[in-house]
């Protein structure tokens, strides 16, 4: 995939485009099914098929206060844009002047003239130009001026739950981690630096990484099944092995701490010098997090946790087996 970070850049390519819009926080089912169909399409008309998305979030600048946590950070995001198979991607720069563009301008400058658009596909709720102004029916209407072909998925539901970011955001928040791996169509996961702890758990409970604190939106205080990761590629740019692990996301209570934090406790050992930065990847929700009379009891309650977890792969592994076809 080719990363632009200018129309004027991307312009240089001259070759028609299939194009998608939109902020892709979290690059959920139904952002995977537009990304689909882009690229189906620009395979019919032998055209690229791009992608387009705002960096910081249109919310983050025209609304600080109100901008709910990201599900995935900008190079993460780029990585899972990476993946889809889409040709290119524009990065535009999200400003509170470019804010101000008009639907129109925004269509001219950048779908017309900068990508020579031949389709573009959005989702309904998508909106666009000053004070959101530019609807799906806007831009239907600026294609007929420009020769161009609007299609609007409609909303990509999962059982009886409506496919958003916003959806999957309150999914992580009230803690139910199945539905919201399920919407996403994997496991959520945060990457951040590992740094030094207060030795606690090594001294009284069990070792523990701990994570630096974390920017994006992280799921509900509690105790979770986890992989862990390097969070950054091996030097032949292969992702390393990921190990089994419990990790805890909360305020440490039974020690009186009050910050929120993320440690893990990893079931398998570590190969190689300690990891700089970890990916988790939360797979199940064990329990909430609570405050122990003791350390003793807290470690017997995690050693329990353990047990669950390790229960747990073992019955995923049984699962990923059963359903392997077996080989001709």
């Amino acid at each position: 995939m080719e990363i632009f970070h200018s129309w004027e850049a991307i312009a240089e390519k001259g070759r028609r485009a299939a194009v998608t819009i939109g902020n892709f926080d979290g690059l959920h089912l139904a952002h995977q099914e537009l990304l689909r169909r882009v690229r189906q399409r620009a395979k019919e008309r032998n055209a690229a098929s791009v992608a387009i998305t705002f960096d910081p979030h249109p919310a983050q600048v025209l609304a600080p206060q109100k901008a709910s946590r990201r599900l995935t950070p900008l190079p993460v995001k780029l990585e899972l844009l990476g993946k889809s198979g889409i040709d290119r991607l524009l990065v535009l720069p999200f400003t509170e002047e470019f804010s101000r563009w008009s639907p129109e301008r925004f269509v001219e400058e950048v779908l017309v003239k900068a990508l020579q658009c031949e389709s573009v596909w959005v989702g309904e709720n998508f909106r666009f130009g000053h004070r959101q102004a530019g609807t799906p029916e806007t831009m239907k209407e600026l294609g007929l001026r420009w020769n161009f072909q609007t299609e609007v998925l409609p909303q990509v539901r999962f059982r009886t739950t409506t496919v958003s970011s916003s959806q999957i955001r309150c999914l992580l928040q009230n803690g139910n981690l199945s539905m919201t791996n399920r919407l996403l169509g994997r496991a959520f996961s945060i990457r951040s630096s590992v740094q030094a702890g207060l030795g606690i758990g090594r001294s009284q409970t069990v070792p523990t990484l701990n994570l630096a604190p974390y920017d994006g939106i992280l799921p509900a205080v509690g105790v979770y099944v986890t992989r862990a990761r390097l969070a950054e590629p091996d030097g032949a740019g292969r992702e390393t092995p990921a190990l089994r692990s419990v990790t805890n996301v909360g305020y440490r209570p039974t020690f009186g701490e009050r910050e929120l934090g993320v440690e893990t406790h990893l079931l398998e050992p570590w190969q190689g010098p300690p990891p700089s930065s970890l990916e988790l990847s939360f797979l199940y929700r064990l329990r909430e997090e609570r405050k122990f009379a003791s350390a003793a009891e807290l470690k017997s309650q995690i050693l329990r946790d353990v047990e669950r977890a390790q229960r747990y792969f073992r019955r995923l592994e049984h699962f990923r087996v059963a359903t392997v076809p077996p080989s001709s």
